[in-house]
């Protein structure tokens, strides 16, 4: 089976470097909108790509912590935001030195199946650092935050954390990838959030018992200090190897006018 990282085209929208007015919000509407245009034909597959200052994405799950508002303030005193977003898992952490990137791909009739999405985020990022002598696996790292079966790891330490999102034939594979810093520092601090969140509370969902030194950011384990600009220009190296066409682009006017009703749907959320 064809990997689905070729595509005869791929947009790139890059917005690592658009700064602190870029809501973490706006980012999680934007890849609905992205999907919404994608699965229905009206602009070709899509690399996103994304950067926030100190913000906790947390999941779903996470509102229903007993002491949430206890959690969300202490992350405020730290001073992290706190946002909900619209794809599974638990909560994580974004600031400077770590990279988001979303491949927004359209659904064949067949459909895209959810391992096969994940399978290729994981091909992309172990051919992006293929020039290393470092294995990069996927399998769930018992301690880390947010963890799941397609966490990325090198020597049982996680790196990153791949999400999916599914809309109207559009398909968001969504990877956080902790470039720089400490990995085992930003595990502290989810560490900390559930403990100010919990506080000894049993509750009916088992929420993951933090151990920050199973996390590490690529530069600790690669030995080499690496930047998000350095992972850009990996991650467009392989896009071009991977189409017969890569630019880069912006959001198209059938977009623009799809991203206000995405983007007010989850703002309501989080209200």
């Amino acid at each position: 089976m064809k990997s689905l990282l070729y595509q005869p085209e791929w947009r790139v929208i890059d917005q690592s470097a658009v700064g602190t007015h870029f809501l973490a919000l706006q980012s999680f509407a934007t890849d609905d909108t992205l999907c919404a245009s994608v699965g229905t034909g009206q602009a070709p597959a899509t690399v996103r790509t994304w950067v926030h200052q100190n913000t906790i994405v947390l999941g779903i799950q996470d509102t229903k912590l007993p002491f949430l508002q206890a959690g969300v303030e202490f992350l405020a005193q730290q001073g992290f935001k706190s946002i909900v977003r619209n794809s599974g898992g638990l909560a994580v952490v974004l600031d400077e030195g770590v990279l988001n990137i979303s491949l927004i791909l359209p659904e064949s009739e067949k459909g895209i199946d959810i391992n096969r999405g994940y399978d290729t985020m994981l091909q992309l990022i172990q051919e992006m650092f293929a020039d290393f002598p470092k294995q990069i696996e996927a399998r769930e790292i018992v301690g880390s935050y947010c963890p799941g079966s397609y966490d990325l790891s090198i020597d049982g330490k996680k790196f990153a954390g791949i999400s999916q999102r599914r809309l109207k034939k559009g398909v968001a594979v969504q990877i956080y990838l902790c470039v720089s810093g400490s990995g085992s520092k930003r595990a502290e601090l989810i560490q900390q959030f559930y403990r100010m969140a919990m506080q000894g509370e049993q509750t009916k969902f088992s929420y993951p018992e933090i151990v920050p030194d199973v996390m590490a950011s690529l530069s600790e384990l690669l030995g080499e200090n690496i930047t998000v600009s350095d992972c850009l220009l990996r991650l467009l190296h392989q896009l071009k190897s991977n189409c017969d066409h890569l630019y880069a682009g912006q959001l198209n006017s059938y977009e623009m006018e799809l991203f206000p009703g995405y983007y007010q749907r989850i703002v309501e959320r989080n209200q």
